[in-house]
């Protein structure tokens, strides 16, 4: 344990004292939410992400620790374990710098090197490493191992070769030289491949090259993706000869003996035939994690942007999930998300029944007090907001729509968990339900779909896929657990992801709800079958009762906290906290935090973030010119530049050179899913491929 901490002190900028702390909360089976809020004390106030990168550190130095121990076991087995090894082992900090140290050690199997020693020429490879013979002397050595499988003074001399060869690429130092040199000075060079197309998507890429160091991700996975295809081919190259004359002049400099010739001929072929190629594929693999890191973080921001999106309440809200020959679907919520009724209208071509669509809307709308209408982004959208348009200018400005992105409905609509929530409607319907959701409470309604499927992410069927579904995994329930869950209306999907909760608590919380009713106080959760104590200690302060017996119940209080809060509550000054703290026993922090719960019960952080718009105009591509204004909604954000919905059927882009007049590195320091943008410039039009180009430079 104490290497473990040791090691953590290093990779992390947490003390020894919190890294205890946090080690035996983790060994205790605390969660990383639970964590973060309610042992605040013992963290130094780590945030969540901060705990989720030193779980990350955490698990790296297990890996790293429990190799160095698998590695010294090995080599004792063998007798090869030396105390310098071992000191060696034991420091080494990265998994990188170990494997290079046990390198030279590793068995190897049918190498030329293996079957050299294998045929006894070591001791002449000893001599040829020493170079202390000249060329005649040399020979004269190599010709006395020419027996058995050696056949000729060449093969012993090639065989000697081999195996300083394999030696050299073996070597620590060595490897850490060329890995360094190719991560700073390498070049990454791109060509066409076999099957090139000439006007495809990687035309770009035919003879294009830049240094390693500095390749941005969202590149480097579409050269990889074209490689894949068979239409790029790719490689690293580096100044290959000025290392080789460095490496001449320092590792021959003592060696006078003519010998030597050879010796640089062994250590050359190690260089291109061994050391290089295995480096080669080490910073491949490199620039494929880091790629990967920064496609999913990139991804990750998107997702916690659009589940934040603050939720429409108090409104009786329709959906409408458009399309040409079947029609438009419509399903009607209510003001907690409950489905209501559904309709089917056929407003766009090839029916065009505006009158019969209007009819069924307005009586829809009469016989349910609907406020607003949420319509998809897909096939006939367009048309579907004309209709809505001018059904909203006869009422006045009564019925104003909002577009949203329906990626992902139609992957809901057949799924398992919409037809356990929804068994006797069709898929259709479904869909539409999924697309108002998306209104009246984003995070409770895109939690039910896979994230790949919501059209925000970045090359992200080419990344590391369960590492791209571990991440999004704990930042959705990062996410949710900051905005805490009503225990009475959620559905299995949502509690899934409340600390301490899962797939299987959550149906079972889910099964007593529909059986006893709805829960009246937290510690009734107690009574769910395979809840826990150690269960109600992580979720507990992550549920809210909104109508239950005490008010702490709808707080982020815990329930370990509630005497103290009632304590709170009879003082009429709470300002010495400190003071308060310690009368109370509890941490400063702790305290501060429940008087904040006491003053918004009931409180959702994504009140105070930006809501959705809704509009009453619409946008047509033939009505646009360079310099015309419009307004939109941020859809999707890369590492080039931003995606935004302006009404259009195709989303216009903002290249991340038209979002500031500062330099920025990347759209995500200026603009945010879902974000509405009241303003942004037009600067091209391309009308036959329906491609619009904004900027907000001169906003």
């Amino acid at each position: 344990m104490q290497n473990l901490i040791n090691l953590l002190t290093q990779k992390t900028t947490l003390n020894k004292n919190q890294i205890t702390n946090i080690l035996k909360l983790l060994d205790e089976g605390a969660t990383i939410p639970f964590i973060a809020r309610y042992r605040k004390e013992m963290t130094g106030g780590a945030s969540d992400d901060e705990l989720r990168d030193f779980h990350e550190a955490y698990m790296s130095a297990k890996r790293l620790l429990d190799r160095k121990e698998e590695i010294v076991n090995l080599l004792t087995e063998r007798e090869q374990i030396t105390v310098e090894l071992k000191n060696a082992i034991e420091n080494a900090k990265t998994m990188t710098e170990l494997e290079d140290i046990y390198r030279p050690y590793k068995e190897k199997k049918n190498t030329r090197a293996s079957v050299a020693i294998k045929n006894g020429l070591e001791p002449l490879a000893n001599m040829l490493q020493s170079a202390k013979l000249n060329k005649k002397e040399f020979e004269a050595k190599a010709k006395t191992f020419v027996r058995g499988s050696v056949k000729s003074l060449d093969d012993a001399i090639k065989g000697a070769k081999d195996i300083i060869a394999e030696r050299f690429s073996d070597s620590a130092k060595e490897r850490n030289i060329v890995r360094d040199m190719t991560l700073k000075h390498g070049t990454l060079e791109v060509k066409a491949g076999k099957s090139f197309d000439e006007k495809g998507v990687y035309k770009n890429y035919k003879n294009h090259s830049e240094k390693v160091a500095f390749v941005p991700s969202h590149r480097y996975l579409a050269i990889k993706r074209g490689e894949k295809a068979k239409e790029l081919s790719v490689k690293i190259t580096i100044d290959s000869e000025r290392y080789l004359e460095t490496l001449k002049r320092y590792k021959l400099r003592d060696h006078m003996g003519s010998s030597k010739a050879i010796l640089f001929e062994a250590y050359k072929d190690g260089f291109k035939r061994l050391l290089f190629p295995s480096i080669e594929r080490e910073v491949f693999a490199v620039l494929k994690e880091r790629s990967d890191l920064a496609a999913i973080g990139v991804f990750g921001k998107n997702l916690g942007q659009l589940l934040m999106t603050p939720p429409v309440t108090g409104k009786v809200l329709l959906g409408a999930d458009p399309a040409y020959k079947t029609g438009c679907k419509l399903a009607v919520i209510d003001e907690n998300g409950k489905y209501l009724d559904d309709e089917l209208i056929f407003p766009a071509p090839p029916k065009s029944d505006y009158e019969g669509s209007r009819k069924k809307v307005l009586e829809l709308v009469k016989k349910y007090n609907i406020k607003g209408v949420a319509i998809g982004n897909g096939t006939a959208s367009k048309e579907t907001q004309e209709f809505f348009a001018e059904l909203n200018k006869e009422l006045k400005g009564a019925l104003k729509y909002t577009v949203v992105s329906e990626a992902g409905a139609s992957v809901y609509s057949a799924s398992k968990v919409a037809s356990e929530e929804y068994p006797d409607l069709d898929v259709t319907v479904r869909g539409a339900i999924s697309i108002v959701g998306r209104v009246r409470d984003p995070m409770a309604t895109l939690v039910k779909i896979d994230p790949k499927s919501l059209g925000i992410g970045q090359y992200q069927h080419d990344v590391d896929q369960k590492l791209l579904e571990r991440k999004l995994h704990e930042g959705v329930e990062d996410l949710v657990n900051r905005v805490g869950v009503d225990v009475n209306s959620a559905s299995a999907s949502l509690l899934s992801f409340v600390a301490g909760v899962g797939p299987k608590l959550a149906k079972s919380i889910v099964e007593y709800r529909e059986t006893n009713g709805a829960f009246k106080a937290k510690k009734e959760l107690l009574k769910v079958k395979g809840l826990g104590a150690k269960a109600y200690e992580q979720l507990a302060g992550f549920i809210r009762i909104r109508d239950g017996k005490s008010i702490f119940d709808n707080t982020g209080i815990h329930p370990e906290s509630y005497a103290v809060a009632k304590e709170l509550e009879k003082l009429s000054d709470i300002s010495d906290t400190k003071a308060l703290a310690e009368k109370f026993g509890v941490g400063e922090v702790t305290l501060k935090d429940i008087i904040k719960e006491l003053a918004k019960p009931g409180f959702d952080p994504r009140e105070e973030l930006e809501a959705i718009p809704f509009k009453d105009d619409l946008t047509d591509i033939s009505m646009l010119h360079e310099g015309s204004t419009v307004s939109g909604v941020v859809r999707n954000i890369a590492d080039f530049g931003a995606f935004v919905d302006i009404g259009l059927k195709n989303d216009g882009m903002i290249h991340i050179s038209q979002m500031s007049q500062k330099r920025i590195s990347h759209p995500l320091e200026v603009l945010s899913v879902n974000q509405y943008l009241a303003r942004v410039e037009v600067i091209s039009i391309d009308i036959e491929k329906g491609k619009v180009g904004l900027s907000l430079k001169n906003i």
